[in-house]
């Protein structure tokens, strides 16, 4: 097994990079990659789906953004304590047919000794938006580190 650093115990550092790095990785859009982030047998409970390991999780995530076009997210620490991190997130995406959606959402997260996220809880509701209400529009991948997060934009 390799090692994903940050490992636990988080300190606050600890706790903000693994957040950024969660983020850049789902910014990515690679299910295949994202996917290495969790444990072999990670559970998730997302919205109402459960699922259990990498290759359900890969499923998941190819579904996701089949169907989430122009996936933006921001991803902040909401607390640390131990293994576990809790962060709130907001995403911006549109469908097939063009309508504009920000997603907003809550995750709790568990890490085995390796830094490997095996437990992943997320609450997640979407709000309709107009296209000019979008704040995420930088190009597509990691969103710049000059770009403001969640608390600068007022979410």
């Amino acid at each position: 097994m390799t090692a994903r650093p940050p490992v636990p115990p988080f300190d606050r550092d600890g706790a903000t990079l693994k957040v950024r790095l969660a983020e850049d990785g789902w910014n990515s859009r690679d299910p295949e990659k994202v996917a290495l982030a969790y444990t072999a047998d990670s559970r998730w409970r997302n919205r109402s789906e459960f699922l259990e390991g990498r290759p359900e999780i890969v499923a998941f995530l190819r579904r996701k953004w089949a169907r989430e076009l122009d996936y933006r997210l921001i991803k902040e620490l909401w607390a640390y304590a131990g293994r576990r991190i809790a962060v709130r997130f907001a995403y911006e995406w549109h469908d097939d047919a063009g309508n504009w959606f920000r997603s907003y959402g809550n995750e709790n997260w568990e890490f085995d000794d390796e830094g490997l996220m095996r437990l992943r809880l997320a609450s997640i509701n979407d709000l309709p938006i107009r296209e000019s209400e979008r704040k995420y529009r930088w190009p597509l991948g990691r969103r710049p580190d000059d770009h403001p997060g969640l608390s600068e934009l007022g979410l």
